[in-house]
């Protein structure tokens, strides 16, 4: 009977070889994970900057266009050759509640050449424009594409077909 006894006894396992196994198990996931990133994900922006000027300068060009980390200036989107403008930044108060403003960052394209003359007289039309709205005819998703819609029509009206496209960059109120 005493070996009965002895056989029905179940031996408990260590805590420290439990430990031990959880964590090389750990260890070999976290591995796992980290190869796979490094994989799957694309290099940090730091290392695509570096290297980009480092390309330029090895196929003989003049090692980056724009101006860099270094204080330089970094080139436009909107160039007379895409037929894209950059208006500047508009700020206005709203109609109503008159304590709310509004910013409005927009770019335009021309079907042909760009007119800067007929940007800024739409950049002013805009500028008026927003100073009628209220809160509530741009608040939510359909107010903003009504908003859009409304500008895109006037800025037709005012250019006479010569701006194909409004485009916001940003849209800001407060």
């Amino acid at each position: 009977m005493a070996d009965d006894d002895q056989g029905t006894e179940k031996k408990k396992s260590s805590p420290v070889i439990t430990i031990a196994v959880i964590a090389v198990l750990s260890l070999l996931a976290g591995g796992c994970g980290w190869l796979v990133g490094n994989m799957l994900a694309p290099p940090p922006a730091e290392e695509v900057a570096k290297a980009e000027p480092a390309a330029a300068a090895a196929e003989g060009g003049h090692g980056g266009g724009g101006k860099g980390a270094e204080g330089q200036e970094v080139p436009h989107i909107s160039t007379p050759a895409n037929g894209i403008v950059l208006l500047d930044p508009i700020t206005s108060n709203l109609a109503y509640p008159s304590d709310n403003r509004v910013r409005l960052e927009v770019a335009l394209m021309f079907k042909d050449a760009p007119d800067v003359a007929l940007a800024e007289e739409i950049h002013q039309d805009i500028m008026a424009y927003m100073r009628t709205v209220s809160l509530q005819q741009v608040q939510g998703p359909r107010g903003f594409q009504y908003l859009r819609d409304d500008l895109q029509e006037r800025v037709d009206l005012r250019s006479e077909g010569r701006v194909t496209n409004v485009m916001f960059r940003t849209f800001v109120i407060e």
